[in-house]
């Protein structure tokens, strides 16, 4: 989590000190683990690398501040070097967009509960738990997901492609 998040900067007041070493943490850890693995040949042809991210690297979450900056550059690292180990080395590397989910490091997220309850009412699936997510991850090792590779796929309930729900207009109506 970033550091600008759980010490309440916000967005436009960061400390670019925190705001990089969250960026090394977030993103270029992921880098630097591909090109080890990469140099190395330490993984074997048909394997699979999964990295977290979230929404916001494409969609605007005022309070998720410059963790929606890291997760924009992890997922375009996943991207390219998913191209190299794709083509050198007949591996895959995907990302995979959750649902909110409270975690230890969310709970810093400011005003998280009520973005849950909102993104449970915006999904119509609702949100996905960890464990489904973890379910989903696993799928991702195996031989069905062989011809996967570069993408960031979304396991959120239908939450990144839904406009707006019935509920979120039904509830801004009692407004």
């Amino acid at each position: 989590m970033s550091v600008n998040v759980r010490k309440g900067k916000q967005y436009t007041d960061l400390n670019h000190d925190w705001m990089t070493k969250g960026w090394d943490v977030s993103a270029v850890s992921f880098h630097k683990l591909l090109q080890t693995l990469y140099k190395k040949d330490a993984m074997k042809p048909g394997g699979s690398i999964v990295a977290l991210t979230y929404i916001a690297a494409q969609r605007t979450f005022p309070n998720y501040n410059d963790m929606a900056d890291n997760k924009a550059y992890l997922e375009s690292i996943a991207r390219s070097f998913g191209y190299f180990m794709g083509k050198d080395k007949q591996v895959r590397v995907n990302t995979i967009s959750q649902s909110p989910t409270l975690t230890t490091a969310g709970q810093g997220v400011e005003g998280l509960d009520g973005f849950l309850n909102y993104a449970e009412k915006m999904s119509p699936l609702g949100n996905a738990s960890a464990k489904e997510c973890a379910d989903y991850t696993v799928m991702m090792f195996s031989d069905f997901t062989r011809k996967v590779t570069m993408q960031n796929l979304f396991h959120d309930g239908g939450f990144s492609n839904t406009g707006v729900s019935q509920d979120i207009i039904d509830m801004l109506q009692k407004e």
